[in-house]
């Protein structure tokens, strides 16, 4: 019987200037960036800007996706990165990303854990 890993998941809670956490297009601009230098192709987006400057942004990947949540007014995000491994073992590119986003937004951990599916 082969045995399938389904990928890589990183949920992560993190501080971070409200500068950066409320700055939808320059996150928009980052997670653009990253997806094309991890070769991950993006199908579809929302992101959705709120009253006290937080956002919300989900974006799909025929990888699965990835999605953020900020708090401006508490000083963090919540992230989190799901690529499977469909086709080829993704773990590196989920570890890329996520440490991408972390130094996009100038993040300090509070939580992260990291799941193999």
């Amino acid at each position: 019987m082969n045995h399938y890993n389904p990928g890589r998941h990183i949920v992560s809670t993190f501080r971070a200037p409200a500068s950066l956490l409320t700055d939808m297009e320059g996150c928009r601009a980052a997670f653009n960036e990253i997806i094309s230098q991890q070769q991950l192709t993006k199908v579809g987006e929302v992101y959705h800007s709120f009253e006290q400057g937080g956002f919300t942004a989900v974006v799909c990947l025929t990888e699965s996706h990835v999605s953020i949540h900020t708090w401006p007014e508490f000083g963090i995000a919540t992230f989190d990165v799901f690529l499977s491994n469909f086709q080829q073992d993704n773990t590196a590119k989920a570890e890329a990303f996520f440490s991408a986003v972390i130094a996009c937004f100038d993040g300090e951990e509070i939580n992260t854990q990291k799941l193999n599916r």
